[in-house]
This record gives structure tokens, sequence and C-alpha cells, in this order.
């Protein structure tokens, strides 16, 4: 999936009316939960690096629901990457 795609996706997800925000946040969560659970010890240091990207991509789609939880998603993920 590009990045794009899930961009698109994202956003279909915070506009829909019907859910509210927790299950908005519960639909986006499941959907980087499912990548990081794709990944194995096989994958590639690139497949790697791709599923941080687009886990940034959700993690910015949580901040428009919750500016607090995903700013703190984005700051852990930025700390992840100073610390190696």
């Amino acid at each position: 999936m590009s990045e794009a795609t899930l961009q698109e996706l994202v956003n279909e997800i915070i506009k829909n009316e019907k859910l509210t925000e927790k299950e908005k946040k519960d639909k986006l969560f499941e959907m980087d939960c499912k990548m990081y659970t794709n990944l194995g010890t096989d994958s590639t240091k690139t497949e790697k690096e791709e599923t941080k990207k687009r886990s940034r991509v959700i993690y910015r789609g949580i901040r428009e629901i919750d500016f607090y939880l995903g700013c703190a998603l984005l700051r852990t993920q930025d700390d992840k990457k100073k610390a190696q």
C-alpha cells in the first residue's frame, strides 16, 4: 500500500461521522498493529523503514482526533530514531 493510499484511508476513517473518536482511534491502531505484525525476522531494513513511515501517517491521523496522544506517539517515534 502506498503512502498516498494509506493517507486516503486514514482520512476516510477520520471523516467518518458514524464512528466515535474512540472507534476511529481503534481502527487506526488496528491498521498500525497489522503492519508491524506482518514484519518478521526475515524483513529487510527497507521494509522496516517503510512500516515506520506508514506508521507516522497513521499517528498524524490520530493527532487530528486526539492531539496529545498523536503528538506523544510521534515524539516517541522520533526519540527512538535519535537513540539508534
